[in-house]
């Protein structure tokens, strides 16, 4: 309970801390490259991201960062738990904002920096804004940035993956943008399988897989490219197990 007191307390601490770095990167350089504007942008967050998981005393292992194209991309990755959000933030080199649920909205300073670094929200029960997600999504690929989404849609808590949901991939097909996908294990270690109560270390495991084309949706349709990158990544989880 005390680790979980601290680890709370060090969240506060640091994002109040982060205000006047905030207010520094919501100015936009006009002279930069989009890729260099978010390269500046994703500077703080990133590393706040890592100093959040060294805080619980856990290491992370990545590979597989040569995978990941020049240009925009669209990043698939499993969910195991809360801390796979700042362990993929705080180590994927290529910068990236993530498709949120809308509730994060809710959160003062965190939706601020999330809107910093280009996230789109979601609200699951309403359809109109699940389509306005799509568009938004193509339009954030297409401008040059880069994005994350879990298409379980919920956390596994380390448990089996939950079926993949095709719409977030329609993302890339409509930007014409590669997929990379991901495979992210332990997270559900650190919080999850004690029962949220605790903060625990962990041995955080992330493997960035060869990217896929957007040529695949001239041949297969969104349910089955996302049950193919599914497959590709239950494999890599499976590999991790060995």
């Amino acid at each position: 309970m005390f680790r979980l007191l601290y680890f709370v307390l060090f969240l506060i601490v640091t994002l109040i801390g982060s205000l006047p770095g905030l207010r520094k990167s919501k100015k936009v350089n006009e002279g930069l490259t989009v890729a260099e504007r978010d390269q500046q942008a994703h500077q703080l967050p990133k590393r706040w991201a890592r100093s959040v998981v060294k805080s619980t005393g856990s290491t992370v292992d990545i590979k597989g960062q040569e995978h990941i194209p020049n240009g925009p991309v669209l990043f698939i990755c499993n969910h195991e738990g809360d801390f796979d959000v700042p362990a993929l933030l705080g180590h994927i080199e290529k910068p990236f904002g993530f498709i949120s649920k809308v509730e994060v909205k809710k959160v003062p300073v965190v939706r601020d920096w999330m809107d910093v670094i280009g996230c789109i929200y979601i609200n699951r029960n309403n359809r109109r804004d699940a389509v306005k997600m799509l568009r938004d999504g193509a339009g954030k690929l297409k401008a040059g940035h880069s994005l994350l989404i879990f298409p379980e849609g919920t956390r596994s808590l380390g448990g089996e993956m939950k079926p993949f949901k095709s719409g977030g991939f329609r993302i890339a097909k409509d930007a014409n943008v590669p997929i990379v996908p991901v495979a992210i294990k332990g997270t559900a270690d650190m919080f999850e399988k004690n029962n949220r109560k605790k903060v625990t270390s962990g041995q955080i495991q992330i493997e960035i897989l060869p990217a896929i084309s957007f040529d695949i949706f001239e041949e297969y349709e969104l349910k089955d490219v996302a049950e193919m990158v599914q497959e590709k990544i239950q494999g890599a989880l499976h590999q991790m197990n060995t």
